[in-house]
């Protein structure tokens, strides 16, 4: 049996609305002809504003009937290579869904009380946080750290953050999708109900489907969260200590681990006054061991407190954990910041970068996944060496598993079990302010690809951006043929997520690829 919950007051401020359309004359002022990456720009025919999946299905269905025209779902706008871009076709604005769908409380008495949050695929993380946490204690075990995203678009990439390790990524985090496929049609999915279109949705970078709903675990959440970073001046170090914790069993894992990459000098963006929390604590340099490159790095662990927990007891156990490390002695940073503000904390740098105006700038962001057979040579040839100066923006080098990922998604992983995340999420300066141009930082990330191809490491890109189909085939390896018989299946017509390059558009019954 299932018991759903909507908020009574929410309920019955909730008013039948139809769909809105508005024609795009000027790319200049349509925000759906930009994302955050600001690399490219296409000006869209029409931003759709669906009140419903059912608008969803109705928009693609009008697409359908015509030669040419396209649809791309578009969240927060987050994007950083015109992946939710539409050139003259219909751009779907998905937070209006959200503000016109309630989340909903549902409770499995068949599943022993389990409980779960069905929330619009057009809803912020931040949002279902806020929602799960104030009003009924619960919360999902996975998330982003970047919470103003929305829940379809990191479903439709994977959704990565510090606890994957343990509690897997986001795709692996659902029990039930509904999507509306590329022929129009609405369909609830599950591991049981459709397991194909599920699987093929998660990680399918919105070629099957647009996810209008998704319905989330939930669990008792965390009251407080003890947050440490450690700094190391060895790499062999930190990656033998991050893969040490990243492995070990639950009852001795932490909940929470990342890690960064910062520059040995006192620049207030790539070096060391980026470590401390919390901030204006101070970083004694003279603590590094003599002969430190002047690349280091920071381990950065967090253990969640519940309620039924004695503090005591959580800060026994977090000294255990932390003393086998090999980290720099004094070079310890500690907080203890309640559940939602850890979750919360990216926030203060978006802050900041909109005071600053690098929030506006371009953001040529690049996103890999290394297996960890590769990431020490990875770490000699781009990280102290072409990267060794910083990127004027946060560099995340942290393990997590490929046994937390269920191999039926369309996400591209590495052979190996053990993979790194390296986000380089350059923050590029204000114009006029100095420092290397947009073209240079888009060379330099093409550059970083070839040598990781050219030197045979085991490598994928995350949120990839290709225009050729034979770079698409290697990118999905053995899961392309995969892939392919899934876009013939539920978008025939290729009229789903065209700014991913995959797949030309067609008028035929039939969308093939040939490589």
């Amino acid at each position: 049996m299932m018991l759903a919950y909507m908020d009574h007051a929410a309920a019955a401020a909730a008013e039948p609305e139809t769909m809105e359309l508005s024609m795009v004359a000027d790319a200049a002022e349509c925000a759906a002809a930009r994302d955050f990456g600001g690399l490219v720009s296409a000006r869209p025919a029409a931003v759709v504003r669906p009140a419903s999946a059912d608008d969803v299905a109705s928009a693609i269905q009008a697409a359908a009937l015509t030669a040419h025209l396209t649809v791309a779902a578009r969240g927060n706008g987050h994007s950083v290579a015109g992946q939710a871009m539409a050139e003259g076709g219909l751009v779907l604005d998905m937070r209006a869904v959200s503000r016109r769908t309630q989340m909903q409380l549902v409770l499995l008495s068949s599943g022993g009380g389990a409980a779960f949050a069905d929330v619009p695929g057009g809803a912020l993380w931040e949002e279902v946080l806020h929602w799960a946490v104030s009003s009924h204690g619960l919360a999902p075990a996975s998330w982003t750290d970047y919470l103003r995203l929305t829940v379809g678009g990191t479903l439709s990439n994977g959704g990565v953050s510090g606890q994957s390790f343990r509690y897997g990524p986001q795709v692996s985090n659902v029990a039930e999708l509904e999507v509306v496929t590329g022929d129009g049609q609405c369909r609830v999915c599950s591991p049981s109900n459709h397991p194909d279109l599920f699987f093929a949705v998660l990680g399918g970078l919105g070629q099957f489907g647009v996810i209008t709903r998704a319905r989330i675990p939930l669990s008792p959440s965390p009251h407080t969260v003890k947050w440490t970073r450690v700094v190391y001046a060895s790499f062999a170090d930190y990656a033998a200590d991050a893969e040490w914790l990243v492995t070990r069993p639950s009852e001795s894992a932490f909940d929470y681990v990342e890690g960064f990459v910062f520059c040995r000098n006192d620049d207030p963006v790539n070096g060391w006054p980026s470590v401390p929390i919390p901030g204006g604590a101070h970083f004694e340099p003279s603590l590094l061991p003599a002969g430190s490159g002047p690349v280091l790095y920071c381990l950065e662990v967090a253990l969640y407190q519940h309620h039924h927990q004695h503090p005591d007891d959580v800060e026994e156990r977090l000294g255990e954990m932390m003393r086998p490390l090999k980290y720099v002695r004094g070079l310890e940073f500690a907080a203890e910041v309640g559940y939602v503000e850890f979750l919360s904390r990216v926030n203060r740098v978006e802050e900041e970068a909109r005071r600053n105006g690098s929030w506006a700038a371009p953001h040529p962001w690049l996103n890999l996944f290394i297996s960890a057979r590769d990431i020490a040579a990875f770490d000699r040839a781009v990280i102290n060496g072409m990267l060794a100066d910083g990127i004027d923006g946060p560099m995340l080098v942290y393990p997590m598993l490929k046994s937390k990922w269920d191999p039926n998604t369309s996400v591209a992983l590495p052979e190996g079990e053990i993979f790194y995340l390296v986000a380089l999420l350059r923050f590029c300066r204000p114009s006029g302010t100095g420092g290397p141009s947009v073209r240079e930082l888009v060379e330099q990330n093409a550059a970083i690809v070839d040598a990781c191809r050219r030197n045979g490491y085991d490598f994928k890109t995350y949120f990839p951006s290709y225009r050729a189909q034979s770079d698409w085939a290697a990118h999905f390896g053995s899961k392309w043929g995969r892939f392919v018989d899934r876009k013939a299946r539920y978008d025939p017509l290729a009229i789903l997520a065209p700014g991913q390059k995959i797949f030309p558009r067609t008028p035929s019954s039939a969308a093939r690829a040939i490589v």
